[in-house]
């Protein structure tokens, strides 16, 4: 078993690039999304630009849910210790971010919002197009790096 993740870790370091033709109408959606704040208008924004991006990686699309909702978080003697900004799930291809801050309750910041977006989508091109069980290894964030700036980020 430590073999097949020591493989999986070692081949998510070797690849540093996404394989995406970046478009123009992607671009817009980025810097649309970057001024955005509503939940319904990043909802429609963002699944603009996961069809996108998924056109662009030859890739199935994924379903995004951008809900009102405060982030998931852990404390522990009143000091937050973790949150989740969103998650992505490989077997059904489904993004789900919420749009509010773990402990106030405010708006996600435009920056983190789109962020938050391009990790998860991350992880899916990482499940579809390179066939690994999708970690946090230094690829995967160099990955994740050059999608962004390839949209201008």
């Amino acid at each position: 078993m430590r073999r097949l993740r020591d493989d999986n870790y070692e081949r998510s370091n070797a690849v540093t690039t996404v394989e995406v033709a970046i478009t123009a109408a992607a671009r817009d959606l980025t810097d649309r999304l970057l001024r955005s704040s509503g939940t319904a208008e990043r909802q429609g924004l963002g699944e603009a630009l996961l069809d996108e991006l998924a056109d662009g990686a030859r890739v199935d699309i994924c379903t995004l849910k951008v809900s009102d909702t405060q982030q998931y978080h852990r404390r522990v003697a009143g000091r937050t210790v973790f949150k989740q900004y969103g998650y992505y799930r490989p077997q059904s291809h489904y993004i789900y971010i919420q749009n509010k801050t773990a402990v106030r309750g405010q708006i996600l910041a435009p920056r983190s919002f789109v962020e938050t977006l391009l990790h998860e989508w991350t992880h899916h091109y990482d499940f579809l197009v390179l066939k690994l069980r999708s970690i946090h290894t230094a690829g995967f964030y160099a990955r994740l790096r050059d999608l962004k700036e390839k949209l201008g980020i």
